[in-house]
């Protein structure tokens, strides 16, 4: 499997594109602000074909450039239902120090040709890949992972976790759509039961790997010892 990976933009949001290897077709995942240059030169130097969109949630830090990056290769979008007004209407997603980052600017919104929406549980079977859709809500109400099987260096899967989990923490709920709770009950039902060998590429910083996180990560160590964490977190 072939898996790049860069931080685009002012919030160093992570996007990814990943394929069965060169010259094969690819998803892009999470392509921010400036994040569409660095597909292209992904794409140019690997000879790939993006056929896909996918986005883990729909702040704008993380699907700034989906329309661009979808309409330059005909690809599809696809997002959670319960984010996918924020493809039209971002700002209403967004923090107030996030929104005064961008006063000033003359941006336009559109959905993509091609939007589709995602499900719980849902399996997507694209460019040779399969990748499994958690509906994981809390960082905002449409917020998902993918995981795909790796099988390789002691690797079951991959685990791209967006803005729901971090190296060490978690993702923010004081946005608009934001909710603590529900986070908690996501990582609860949806993080906690993975295998410890899966590794964890999140929205923002270095990758880590679920067992790292069980052993380390304040928040689901409170979970596991059935605290309520509150610490800082992340995201938008």
């Amino acid at each position: 499997m072939f898996i790049a990976g860069f931080p685009a933009g002012p919030w160093g949001t992570n996007c990814y594109v990943v394929a069965t290897g060169p010259g094969a077709e690819c998803v892009v995942i999470d392509p921010g602000k400036d994040a569409a240059a660095g597909v292209d030169e992904v794409v140019r130097e690997h000879n790939l074909k993006p056929v896909a969109v996918l986005v883990t949630h729909g702040h704008v830090d993380h699907m700034w450039c989906v329309a661009p990056v979808a309409g330059s290769y005909d690809a599809t979008a696809f997002i959670h239902p319960s984010d996918r007004h924020l493809l039209t209407d971002p700002m209403a997603g967004i923090s107030a120090d996030s929104a005064q980052m961008l006063l000033g600017g003359n941006y336009e919104w559109a959905e993509p040709d091609d939007v589709r929406e995602l499900s719980d549980a849902q399996t997507l079977e694209l460019a040779g890949l399969g990748f499994l859709v958690d509906h994981t809500p809390g960082h905002t109400q449409g917020s998902v992972t993918f995981r795909t099987p790796f099988d390789e260096q002691d690797v079951s899967e991959v685990m791209f976790s967006g803005d729901l989990l971090f190296a060490g923490s978690i993702g923010r709920t004081d946005l608009p759509g934001g909710d603590h709770p529900t986070m908690l009950r996501s990582l609860t039902d949806k993080v906690l039961p993975l295998a410890d060998d899966i590794v964890v590429l999140p929205g923002h910083g270095e990758q880590t790997s679920i067992g790292r996180e069980r052993a380390t990560n304040p928040f689901l160590q409170e979970l596991l010892d059935g605290g309520t964490a509150r610490r800082s977190t992340r995201g938008l």
